[in-house]
């Protein structure tokens, strides 16, 4: 059963892989998404690009950014679950994508138990 978070991607997700060479994916799975292989973190790649843009390194990011560009990592941050970005990611991320105004950053996004 696919998981709930899933179902609202935006178009551009599906073609994050695309355009990621096999290696550079399957180094940033091994240092960002270990626990899974580069096969299966590829069933949910916007999850492994939100985790790059919250732990990643500079080269890693810088890369990522290049590779991908800024709409999709826009989307990534627009549709991110809960727990994918810490605080200082989150309003670092707002603010070079130009997402919000100075001192006007979204509350991170938080699970609904219902």
């Amino acid at each position: 059963m696919p998981r709930a978070e899933q179902t609202a991607k935006p178009p551009s997700f599906a073609r994050i892989r695309g355009r990621i060479d096999d290696q550079t994916w399957r180094t940033i799975v091994a240092r960002y998404v270990w626990w899974e292989t580069p096969e299966e973190a590829a069933t949910y790649p916007e999850r492994v690009i939100a985790r790059t843009m919250d732990m990643g390194d500079f080269d890693d990011i810088e890369r990522v950014a290049l590779l991908l560009g800024d709409a999709t990592l826009r989307d990534v941050v627009a549709h991110a679950q809960a727990g994918w970005f810490d605080e200082r990611s989150w309003h670092y991320w707002h603010y070079r994508l130009g997402l919000c105004d100075l001192g006007a950053v979204p509350p991170l996004p938080q699970r609904v138990l219902s």
